[in-house]
């Protein structure tokens, strides 16, 4: 049985842009948090492909991942994740393979098959590509062949990219790339800072399908967990307002932009919004040290997990930077 010293834990930048503030703000702030999260020992520092959402910094992943490389030194950089479906496999293998080649070691490459955005934004994404989630698995299959050694009758190559074997990992909040991500023999990260309902289906359906490959000998689970840690459970649950009226906005089609925490979120939502926030983030980390400390130990005890990473989305940075250093205290014991 694992313990809580036993588990990597990471950190999941959504680069969240306040209200009244700027998405300059937001891209410093985001290699301020990765240095921060560096020297508390934190093993990655990933970042997701959003689109079309005035609330979130990070659309053009691979150049913000170039940045928070470069002002870092040891830990891990990379997206999670990209949005397959919205590029072509060979302009992602070339931006990894330029990372890779820049920052050796260093770099991950987590992939997605939604498109990150709605429909309408999708399309102006891709224009004539005719690139959608069923292509998935191809795509997955022809991006690593890129990433991989080069073949004598290969008459593509990346370049950057070919022969830099860039670690890919599967990224998902459904049940699919679970089974495919097993299929492969590759890491698998699943969206249970957003969809905590198929959590335990999507680890069995990994694990059960999981045959070895030249990259794992055996399964690689990595959880995705909110967080927000404080002193006290009283200033954890102020703060997370800002978490929840973040949440609701989505739900309702609303702007993004942060707001600030509320003394009470009474009269902010009705009933069911208040129960659809819930499930959204039924497995938040919220409160004091010693609470956060039991609720991941029952966590790891349930889903033997190989890592856990952690997206805190807090009004003010200063909040976000101390909750990750309490959080890097609890996994330490």
């Amino acid at each position: 049985m694992k313990r809580l010293s036993d588990i990597k834990f990471s950190t999941l930048d959504l680069v969240p842009v306040r209200e009244n503030g700027s998405a300059a703000q937001s891209l410093h702030n985001s290699l301020d948090l990765a240095q921060h999260v560096e020297k508390f020992g934190y093993n990655r520092f990933w970042v997701a492909e959003h689109h079309n959402m005035d609330g979130i910094a990070s659309s053009a992943t691979s150049v913000l991942l170039g940045y928070l490389a470069g002002g870092t030194s040891t830990i891990r950089v990379g997206s999670g994740g990209v949005m397959l479906p919205n590029h072509a496999p060979l302009v992602i293998a070339e931006q990894f393979g330029t990372l890779e080649s820049l920052y050796p070691g260093r770099i991950d490459l987590g992939l997605g098959r939604a498109p990150g955005s709605d429909q309408m934004t999708a399309r102006a994404l891709r224009r004539e590509r005719s690139g959608s989630a069923d292509d998935f698995p191809q795509d997955v299959a022809e991006l690593m062949r890129y990433l991989g050694p080069r073949t004598p009758d290969q008459r593509i190559i990346a370049m950057p990219g070919t022969g830099t074997n860039v670690p890919v990992w599967l990224l998902g909040s459904s049940l699919f790339s679970a089974q495919l991500a097993g299929e492969r023999g590759l890491p698998y990260a699943f969206a249970s800072h957003f969809a905590p309902r198929f959590m335990h289906e999507a680890i069995r359906v990994y694990r059960n399908h999981f045959k070895p490959s030249a990259v794992l000998d055996k399964p690689y689970v990595m959880l995705g967990v909110p967080l927000v840690a404080a002193d006290t459970d009283e200033q954890a649950d102020y703060l997370a307002t800002s978490v929840y009226q973040r949440i609701l906005a989505l739900m309702r089609g609303q702007s993004l932009v942060q707001r600030p925490p509320v003394k009470t979120m009474e009269g902010l939502w009705l009933p069911h919004e208040k129960e659809a926030v819930g499930d959204f983030l039924g497995l938040a980390m919220v409160g004091s040290p010693q609470k956060i400390r039991a609720k991941l130990e029952v966590l790891i005890e349930q889903t033997q997990a190989d890592e856990l990473i952690f997206t805190c989305d807090l009004y003010e940075h200063a909040d976000r930077l101390h909750s990750y250093e309490l959080l890097a205290q609890v996994m330490k014991g």
